[in-house]
């Protein structure tokens, strides 16, 4: 199994609203993508970290899973709206299970 975990940070002019359309959205992904074993995303809390707002993990059976799941199109359009809303940085890490 594959484990992808992803931080993403917003700019100052991205609402809550906002936040919030991005992890709906990215929870949404679970309906149009196989291979996944788990999906989570939140918005994140924690004070020490508080510059990176929200929380993305998937849980892939395997390398080809996760590689289906950056080329899909549904994934592209999420991508695509977190840039849109103001996305200023991220951090991703894949290990494995």
């Amino acid at each position: 199994m594959i484990n992808r975990t992803v931080l993403v940070k917003f700019a100052d002019t991205t609402t809550q609203e906002q936040l919030q359309e991005v992890v709906d959205r990215f929870k949404a992904l679970k309906n149009h993508l196989t291979g996944i074993v788990d999906l989570q995303a939140g918005l994140n809390f924690a004070e020490r970290s508080k510059d990176y707002q929200v929380v993305l993990t998937v849980r892939f059976e395997d390398q080809a899973a996760l590689e289906a799941y950056v080329n899909n199109e549904e994934h592209k359009a999420v991508a695509a709206f977190i840039k849109e809303v103001g996305r200023v940085d991220s951090i991703g890490v894949d290990f494995e299970l």
